[in-house]
């Protein structure tokens, strides 16, 4: 590689880097001020896109000049960034006080109604977005030809960031936006308007994303997948960079645009693994970022997971005998399609479960808990295949293999909290997928696996069902008893105050690990499980999305309750599969029925329930 083929190369690092900087730097100071970790930013991103397809060509039919194509840039941004003050006005501002995870989920609902509402404006196809006036052409560089568009990303990216300094340090806006960044509950006590504050961060973070996603129109056609794709990388410059930082995510951006830009021609086959064993190692060494600081510690009054753990009760005990009967004869009174989605919903319900021995047993929160269950799948599926090995002991070895990555992972998890905990569950999820979809001669790619059926005696849906059955009943009983077994007992005291529970002699960082091991051996054996129910596997049973359903269906039920995940994933599951035949809208239904859940029961369903029995009996909930 000659010199001026180095220096174009990194410009093209460079132009990538700006455009991931200034999304990333709306992602980072939303989360600074309001600690919410925003998924809909991706959504916004996309929308941004969009609208510079729609509005840039209009401006440019009055007058085509540059200036028209930067004032529709511009205004597309400004629109994201008001419809971002319009979700923290209607559905943020009213969930502040709820847990955390709660405002995780309600955007995610966000990004569901979204991603609808963009097919349905402006349809299924992907459309490019207006070239800009006299920025068509290329540059001579070194004897190399370089794009004079990305020249223009490089400078826009550097004059954002010096507009942003300036924001944060002449104004006073900015100082409080620092302040709170540092110290959100000082910034009210000192009498700050703490909701003027936060809409007005919405809308510059919203504006941002919207910003880099006009920009970005010439370049990649927008298309109604593109935020999945986007809010990824756009969490690694943040975490790589400190969540909160400015600086930081500006820091991050030009490592990963570079780290992309020649990792393509060093390594090419890991390509997709680079940016997020980046992530990963950064995490590892300097635990809050390169430029971040560590979180403020939390205040407040109860824990957000299993509070008062009491065993069943009468209702409780005939419900569970009324569920498991209805279980056992919904194959005899059930057709072919209910007994597919019972055996889904017990699927699905076992990996809920195991997600929240983490999430609401020991308060760690896991983005990436859909990597153990794809890598259960596929042990499963390579024993069954490369190997030639029946499929009940294929059944037995894969929770142990994923078991054995989650202890792997966990090593490194556990030695972090709070959000850079959660980042780097969701790193090791995606160097996992990366490995799948990369490890062609192994896993087969994208095109995955195909052909793994159970064997003759179990091949009917009906016996089959039973087998999946049997082994999720059993497997929830066990992480039902651990739960409430001493293991658990100290998992929730180490949640409740780690502090206290390293100064009675518990080895904090030692159970965590266990339960990691624990929930991704039970998530492993679900994964199998799919893995001969669908006859398939591919690298989507470990991305991103997946993972996110699980959060979904976790937290939908309650993560405060023990058969809250339970309820979670059957309704979940039940409403997904139920819109999805009947209309091309069923995201939207979804999206909106999961804001309403979280605004009316932010305990979810299961937690809700409880709360209104002991309303009604005059007991503490």
């Amino acid at each position: 590689m000659d010199l001026p083929f180095l220096v174009t190369q990194s410009l093209s690092g460079l132009a990538s880097a700006s455009s991931l900087f200034i999304i990333s730097c709306g992602l980072t100071i939303v989360f600074g001020v309001t600690r919410i970790v925003n998924f809909a930013h991706g959504s916004f991103y996309m929308l941004g896109a969009y609208l510079a397809v729609s509005i840039v060509p209009r401006l440019l039919d009055l007058h085509y000049s540059l200036p028209m194509f930067l004032a529709g840039i511009v205004a597309a941004a400004v629109v994201v960034g008001l419809v971002g003050v319009v979700m923290e006005v209607v559905l943020l501002r009213r969930i502040y006080r709820a847990p955390e995870l709660f405002q995780l989920l309600a955007t995610f609902g966000v990004v569901l109604v979204i991603e609808d509402l963009v097919v349905t404006f402006w349809g299924p196809l992907d459309l490019m977005g207006a070239r800009a006036p006299g920025m068509r052409g290329a540059v001579d560089i070194l004897g190399n030809r370089f794009p004079v568009y990305q020249l223009f990303l490089i400078g826009t990216g550097v004059l954002v960031l010096a507009l942003l300094w300036l924001l944060m340090h002449r104004t006073r806006y900015g100082v409080l936006v620092r302040a709170a960044t540092q110290d959100r509950e000082m910034v009210g006590a000192l009498g700050v308007n703490q909701a003027i504050l936060f809409t007005g961060t919405l809308f510059l973070g919203s504006f941002l994303a919207g910003l880099g996603g006009a920009l970005q129109s010439p370049l990649i056609a927008a298309n109604s997948h593109m935020d999945i794709a986007i809010i990824a990388e756009a969490f690694v410059v943040t975490v790589i960079g400190g969540m909160g930082s400015v600086p930081g995510a500006f820091l991050a951006a030009l490592l990963i645009g570079q780290l992309q830009a020649f990792g393509i021609l060093i390594v090419p086959k890991a390509t997709l693994v680079l940016v997020f064993a980046l992530m990963a190692v950064v995490l590892i060494v300097k635990p809050w970022g390169l430029l971040g600081r560590p979180e403020a510690p939390a205040t407040r009054a109860a824990p957000e997971g299993i509070a008062n753990l009491k065993p069943f009760g009468r209702v409780e005990r005939i419900a569970a005998v009324l569920a498991l009967g209805v279980a056992l004869l919904l194959p005899v009174f059930g057709d072919a399609y209910l007994v597919k989605l019972g055996t889904e919903i017990l699927i699905f319900a076992l990996a809920a479960f195991s997600l929240n021995l983490l999430l609401g047993n020991g308060g760690i929160v896991s983005f990436g808990h859909a990597a153990y269950f794809g890598i259960g799948a596929y042990a499963a599926g390579l024993l069954a295949i490369r190997l030639g090995m029946a499929m009940l002991p294929a059944l037995m070895l894969a929770p142990i293999v994923a078991g054995l990555f989650a202890a792997l992972f966990g090593v490194f998890i556990v030695r972090l909290s709070g959000i850079y905990l959660a980042m780097l569950t969701l790193a090791f999820a995606q160097i996992a997928y990366a490995v799948a979809f990369q490890w062609v001669g192994l896993t087969g790619g994208d095109n995955g696996i195909l052909g793994i059926w159970p064997p003759d005696w179990a091949s009917g849906r009906t016996a089959y069902y039973y087998l999946v059955l049997v082994f999720a009943v059993a497997a929830i009983a066990a992480l039902r008893h651990a739960i409430y077994a001493p293991f658990g007992a100290t998992l929730r005291a180490a949640r409740d105050s780690a502090v206290r529970a390293d100064a009675i002699g518990i080895d904090v960082k030692l159970y965590r690990l266990a339960a990691f091991a624990l929930a991704g051996a039970a998530a492993g054996l679900a994964g199998a499980l799919y893995a001969f129910a669908n006859g398939s596997i591919d690298p989507t049973l470990l991305a991103i999305p997946l993972s996110i359903d699980m959060l979904a269906m976790t937290l939908a039920g309650g993560i405060q309750t023990v058969i809250g995940p339970l309820v979670g994933a059957a309704a979940f599951h039940t409403a997904k599969d139920f819109f999805m035949p009947l209309t091309d809208y069923w995201r939207l239904l979804l999206g909106l029925a999961i804001i309403a859940m979280v605004l009316a029961a932010p305990q979810g369903l299961a937690g809700g329930w409880a709360r209104l029995r002991s309303r009604f009996s005059g007991a503490p909930a």
